[in-house]
């Protein structure tokens, strides 16, 4: 079938005409002639940018996930009451590279026993001098408040003093009467931290 013939056939209207005589077909006839069936271009390009979207989204999680911030479940019940055994922390990776271990501040770090993941508090710092007198941490000469002791539970422990080395940190856990930490092995080397807890705050 011409060119001319299809159009009259598709439209009823007259044949339109480029500047230099010959015949065309307008965007929507032309779609129109290819029938309802044929996938167009725009709508395929559209399909494309969804696919490109989700493929960087997921690359985006998958890079957090790994390098930036990362869930775990607490097995253990050295950290109550702060953080009962169950609970979900949410890590920060870069932070101790980006902006330290905070005094006070839960971090997690490689066990010197076993090497699993081991959630504890950070209660001495390199240079630090660190004991417990009557159930009490004193830091550098100084009594710490600790508002999620449970004093009573712990009432006559005596631990120190002793000076975090150079490049150390000296770890705690809450529950001081079922905690191994740094008075059984030592400060933990920083090249040991893992991660900071960001969530929940205030820990």
């Amino acid at each position: 079938m011409s060119v001319f013939r299809r159009q009259i056939l598709l439209t009823g209207g007259p044949l339109k005409t480029a500047p230099g005589g010959g015949a065309f077909l307008t965007r929507r006839e032309a779609r129109a002639a290819r029938g309802p069936g044929h996938a167009g271009g725009p709508r395929k390009g559209f399909w494309n940018r969804k696919t490109t979207a989700a493929a960087v989204l997921a690359g985006g999680l998958l890079v957090t996930r790994l390098w930036v911030l990362e869930p775990m479940t607490v097995s253990s019940e050295s950290m109550e009451p702060a953080v009962p055994r169950g609970s979900i922390i949410l890590l920060y990776k870069p932070g101790p590279q980006l902006a330290g271990v905070p005094a006070g501040g839960l971090v997690v770090f490689s066990s010197p026993e076993d090497g699993r993941p081991t959630l504890k508090r950070a209660v001495g710092l390199e240079g630090q001098t660190v004991a417990i007198e009557d159930s009490v941490l004193v830091v550098d000469g100084a009594p710490q408040p600790e508002p999620s002791i449970d004093h009573s539970r712990i009432d006559g422990t005596y631990f120190g003093p002793v000076t975090v080395p150079s490049g150390h940190v000296f770890v705690l856990g809450d529950n001081r009467s079922g905690s191994i930490d740094s008075r059984s092995y030592g400060s933990v080397p920083l090249e040991n931290v893992q991660a900071t807890v960001v969530w929940p705050p205030g820990r």
